[in-house]
This record gives C-alpha cells, structure tokens and sequence, in this order.
C-alpha cells in the first residue's frame, strides 16, 4: 500500500461513461483517489453519497473525486444513475489498481474468509505524491473527513 510521500501508483481504467481515465490527466490538481468493494451495496452507497454531498466543495478545493471497483463500468453506469454521483468510477475489472495500492486482500464476513476490495482512500497531491491515506474507512463520516484534510 503506497505511503504519504510515495509516488502514486499511475493507471489507466474504464469510467462511467466508457471513457478511459489516466491518472497523469490530473497532474497539477489534488485527487481523491477511493476504493470499495461492490456498486449497490450498503455501506459503498452510503460512502458514494456522502462524496456526492460533499462534491461541490470538494471541487472548490481544486480537487477530484474518483471512486474504484471491480464492478464493470455497466454496473457503475447504473449506480452513478441511480444515485445521481457526479464523478466517474473506474472499472478494475482485472484488478490491476487495487492491487497497485494494495487494497486486493482477504477479508472476513460472519466467519467466512474471501478475497476482496479493502475499503481505502488516497489523497494524492498535484505533484502525483500521495498525501494521505485512509486504510481503514467507515462509510458514513468519511467525506467528510476527506474535505477537512483538502
């Protein structure tokens, strides 16, 4: 998992609209760089919402939002639509990202042990270095712990 003062890990992925998204597109401005497991699910709603709430003073702050999963851009498609989110999500379908930043891992549900998309955050600063990160996320108060950080 990349560390504050790390170079951010540079990718390119499939957005919500069917664009390709590159990292260095960004160059020169603050990115808020998420992880979640899975579109439509509880706690990744509540997470997407609180960014979606919060979006237009996170653009005040000159920075972007950019959420990542494993779900493919039709399914983000849709849960962009459904919830009205402002900022593209990237597809990582094969995994290259979440591995890049080390949230590819196993985790536990009720007992039962799988692998899965930690819940992670990366603020990655103009010059590509990473700024700060959240390895550990509750869903509910972490937009807002993102905007006091900008």
């Amino acid at each position: 998992m990349p560390q504050v003062g790390d170079v951010a890990p540079t990718f390119s992925a499939t957005a919500t609209d069917g664009s390709t998204i590159r990292l260095g597109e960004f160059a020169g401005k603050w990115v808020v760089l998420y992880f979640y497991p899975k579109d439509d699910t509880p706690g990744c709603t509540k997470e997407a919402c609180g960014f979606r709430d919060v979006y237009t003073q996170i653009q005040q702050k000159g920075a972007v939002v950019l959420g990542v999963s494993a779900d493919s851009a039709k399914s983000h498609a849709k849960f962009t639509e459904k919830f009205k989110l402002p900022f593209p999500l990237l597809a990582d379908e094969d995994k290259t990202i979440v591995q890049a930043y080390g949230v590819w891992g196993e985790k536990t549900f009720m007992g039962r042990k799988y692998l899965g998309i930690q819940r992670a955050t990366f603020l990655i600063g103009p010059d590509g270095r990473v700024k700060a990160v959240w390895p550990k996320v509750k869903a509910e108060a972490h937009a807002a712990e993102v905007l006091a950080a900008l």
